[in-house]
């Protein structure tokens, strides 16, 4: 059993020291099948869905002695491991893959090994990766109706292997405002209420898809328990809303608007092969603009099934009039139901994750649930009965420097107010201002839950890939180092997304283009160097304290001076000591401690500095400094 626990808003030792986790999802790559290769820019097999494997994802496991011996020097002893619904169960409903839960099993067990604790992420990103993400197996799409075949040329998705090169930057999540996507994350979340006629084997298609989801999930649970360094499990990464919500189906206001855009309801009618003309939107700073538009599905392919039809024109939402013209007759249908407005959160996200958590304790009874809702949707209200002993995984980003692939540093984007932020001091303290926000409101509303930022980062292919050709990375360093300020800042836990074991220059994450990872073979020069391969680790190996023995207060580490400095409040019946990771990397000579009382223990070899306070004063600080 893992010795973290939960305790008003802090991750708690078995000494009840607040911890400051410090880590790394693992891995980019573990979206995709390892066998055959399904790295997003290939086609071949692409629709073969059932006849593929994740065994060597994030690695193979004669790497993970390489792999977590790195993350352990580097001080990322705290993981988000990704695994998905599709790597579990792609051959068919209720058929799991025994070969890749014994080797997920190898794997975390191998990270205990190195001292290594995680949480288990199933990821997802826009559903599937037949929709242009990644996560639940193509049956379901299946068993909706849903022809994957034919997504791309109805507009119902945008996928990189159809698609081709190049592929847009950043389009991928516009993919959650179109039919493939909208549709399953509201059949699963919903589909009792706004499709109830929609059975999959005799079930409501919510159960059937639910239901097969969280013994998924079991499996892995079952196949982890024991180990005692998983920690928890989180929900769902990234959940949509789907269609759950939607005011007027004639818009469509998704945040990010990248290349052709219909209307929801415009999405229904080419997916039932109507044409459409639609928007065609361009990125843009402050926000995106229109350029124009297209039509779409210009031959009338239909994104269904031979024999399916459009499962919301079955339930009324439009019609085809007698001229043979098709009707919206409920713009508003997702909007209410028996005449009340609907939440997601309220009526549907709560009620899943609280099921999805009474079926992993049934397993695994101390295990931790890590909530996280729709990103850009607010946090949800816990109430009374549900689930104890959450967490909030919320992620956080630079807007600016994530869509763009540029770095201003005299410009941020606040992503509560949509606004722009000018000045560096004000992209500062307006990113500590966002954390904040962040874990306030999971004390407030969410049981007293502690945060961890489940993902943050930067992309790596800045202004063009510029680093690559030169082995200039000082941009992506200043970009990283801003975010990793405003973690310093907020005194937040922190799972950097992401490390990638096969990350290349030319194709990054082996994902949609992403190129997020900390590590690149095409960066490592002398593979008996621990940190070689390493991008941007004069801002991501950084000194922080593991564990205080009271009330942490403040924290900053200045990469040009190597200052690190940390100030707390100590509580009485703490004896242990507080604990630093101090690196070597940014100390290679050595470093001086200043403390405001007591004593400190360094080893330097461990990469590790304790301090012991005394009783005499109430607030202590300690101060790090390069040897000259």
């Amino acid at each position: 059993m893992s010795s973290i626990h939960l305790d008003q808003g802090w991750f708690k030792d078995e000494h009840n020291r607040r911890l400051i986790l410090r880590g790394v999802n693992l891995g980019g790559s573990s979206k995709v099948p390892y066998t055959p290769d399904g790295a997003t820019f290939r086609r071949d097999n692409f629709f073969d869905h059932r006849n593929v494997a994740f065994i060597g994802r994030p690695f193979p496991l004669e790497e993970a002695e390489e792999h977590f011996s790195r993350l352990r020097a580097w001080g990322l002893n705290f993981l988000r491991f990704l695994t998905t619904w599709e790597a579990v169960e792609h051959a068919g409903p209720g058929i799991y893959d025994e070969a890749y839960l014994d080797y997920l099993y190898a794997v975390v067990k191998k990270a205990g090994d190195y001292g290594i604790d995680l949480f288990i992420d199933p990821h997802q990103d826009v559903w599937s990766r037949f929709s242009g993400g990644d996560g639940a197996p193509g049956w379901t799409l299946e068993a909706a109706g849903l022809d994957m075949t034919h997504f791309d040329e109805t507009g119902a998705a945008i996928t990189h292997a159809i698609h081709g090169d190049p592929f847009p930057r950043m389009i991928w999540p516009t993919n959650n405002y179109k039919l493939a996507a909208a549709t399953m994350y509201t059949l699963f979340f919903a589909g009792n209420d706004f499709a109830p006629q929609t059975l999959v084997e005799g079930q409501p298609v919510q159960e059937f898809l639910q239901s097969h989801y969280i013994a998924a999930m079991q499996q892995v649970a079952e196949r982890l328990k024991g180990l005692s360094n998983v920690v928890g499990y989180d929900t769902l990464n990234e959940p949509a809303l789907g269609y759950i919500g939607i005011p007027d189906l004639n818009t469509n206001p998704g945040p990010l608007r990248i290349g052709d855009y219909p209307t929801y309801y415009q999405s229904m009618l080419l997916g039932s092969g109507l044409p459409q003309e639609v928007g065609v939107w361009k990125f843009a700073i402050p926000a995106p603009r229109q350029t124009g538009t297209r039509i779409l599905n210009p031959d009338g392919v239909s994104a269904w099934l031979p024999g399916c039809a459009c499962i919301w024109k079955q339930h009324g939402v439009w019609a085809v009039n007698a001229k043979g013209e098709p009707v919206l007759l409920k713009p508003d249908y997702f909007h209410k139901l028996n005449g009340k407005e609907v939440d997601f959160n309220r009526d549907y996200f709560r009620p899943f994750a609280n099921r999805f958590a009474a079926a992993i304790r049934e397993i695994d009874p101390q295990s931790l649930i890590f909530v996280e809702t729709a990103p850009e949707y607010p946090l949800p209200v816990w109430q009374p009965g549900d689930v104890e002993n959450i967490v909030s995984a919320a992620h956080w980003y630079d807007v600016m420097t994530l869509l763009s692939k540029k770095l201003y540093s005299w410009l941020g984007i606040d992503i509560h107010t949509q606004k722009l932020v000018v000045g560096k001091g004000a992209v500062r303290k307006s990113f500590a201002r966002q954390i904040e926000h962040w874990k306030h409101k999971s004390f407030e509303q969410m049981q007293g839950a502690p945060v961890i930022i489940g993902e943050t980062g930067i992309p790596f292919d800045l202004q063009m890939k510029r680093a690559y050709q030169t082995g200039d990375f000082s941009t992506a360093v200043k970009a990283m180092n801003r975010t990793m300020t405003a973690m310093d800042d907020t005194l937040v836990s922190y799972t950097i997304w992401n490390y990638t074991a096969d990350n290349t220059n030319a194709r990054g994450d082996m994902w949609n283009d992403e190129d997020l990872s900390i590590f690149s073979r095409n960066q490592q020069s002398n593979p008996e160097d621990i940190y070689s391969g390493g991008r941007a680790l004069e801002a991501v190996v950084r000194p922080y304290t593991k564990a205080t023995a009271g009330l942490p207060l403040r924290m900053s580490f200045d990469i040009n001076k190597k200052v690190f400095e940390f100030e707390f409040q100590h509580e009485e019946d703490i004896s242990a000591p507080t604990e630093f990771f101090i690196p070597n990397f940014q100390y290679p000579r050595g470093y001086e401690v200043a403390v405001s009382d007591g004593r400190f223990e360094k080893d330097e070899m461990a990469q590790s500095l304790r301090y012991y306070h005394t009783l005499e004063r109430q607030t202590h600080w300690v101060k790090v400094t390069s040897v000259r």
